[in-house]
């Protein structure tokens, strides 16, 4: 498994680099793009910590939660690694929309277009919804087929907590999606601490998921983690994308609405 993956992220590079010389020469860097920039340097930098921090305090939270998991025995764990994974699966296209809006944020920002930003941010909330209506339906039909086909188990335990997990969590995940949206937009607009603060939400929620509830819930607990999580999260995210002023500027131009300075 590690040499085929090895083998085609190899394929894909050199594919990658042929495409680049062929298609995009724009994409490879000349001499006057290594000239030193203080500026662009500090940026790059403070973004990356953001994300770097960020990124460390969702696994440590996410780590808490699994010892949780754990003491609930070894057909629950099972039941929910195989939920996990095909979660995961489920929440790609919705996480690949989210992942390039960071990028047409940043580039619209540059270019002075706020109005198409906020017209980008709305339908790929209008998609993320769509798709965890969609998917919704679709776990609630073949959700205990595909938890048996990943665990490899037959155990009715192990079939019916990986498909509450699902059945559960699919309805929010249109929420999940709004949320990565806001989160990568309000990277996109160069904001560093306000994800951060999303971040803290979800690490200090599961905690207290972790101390006060999962002990008397058991795995229904853990099912409902999440989803109570993605919520608070959203509201913060959808707080502060809204009344950032270069958003909420925008919303007057967009309007025609004279600025209040």
């Amino acid at each position: 498994t590690a040499a085929a993956t090895v083998i085609a992220q190899g394929i894909s590079a050199i594919l990658c680099i042929l495409y680049i010389f062929k298609k995009a020469y724009i994409l490879i860097p000349s001499k006057k793009h290594f000239a030193i920039d203080k500026d662009l340097y500090f940026e790059l930098i403070g973004q990356g910590l953001s994300m770097g921090m960020m990124l460390c305090i969702v696994s440590t939270g996410t780590v808490i939660l699994q010892t949780a998991i754990n003491n609930l025995g070894h057909l629950v764990i099972a039941g929910h690694t195989a939920a996990r994974k095909l979660s995961a699966f489920c929440m790609m296209p919705a996480g690949t929309i989210a992942l390039s809006v960071s990028t047409f944020v940043s580039q619209n920002k540059g270019a002075g277009e706020g109005i198409r930003i906020r017209k980008a941010i709305r339908y790929a909330n209008i998609l993320a919804v769509l798709w965890g209506i969609i998917i919704s339906i679709i776990l609630m039909f073949t959700s205990q087929y595909i938890i048996k086909l990943l665990s490899g188990s037959n155990e009715v335990v192990v079939i019916e907590n990986g498909s509450k997990y699902l059945i559960y969590n699919a309805p929010f995940y249109g929420v999940l999606g709004i949320l990565l949206n806001l989160r990568n937009a309000l990277q996109g607009l160069g904001k560093k601490v306000i994800p951060l603060i999303s971040s803290v939400i979800e690490f200090f929620g599961k905690i207290i998921f972790v101390i006060l509830f999962i002990p008397g819930l058991k795995y229904f607990g853990v099912i409902i983690c999440e989803p109570v999580i993605w919520g608070f999260m959203c509201i913060q995210l959808c707080f502060s994308f809204y009344n950032n002023p270069y958003i909420r500027a925008c919303k007057y131009k967009e309007e025609n609405i004279p600025v209040k300075l």
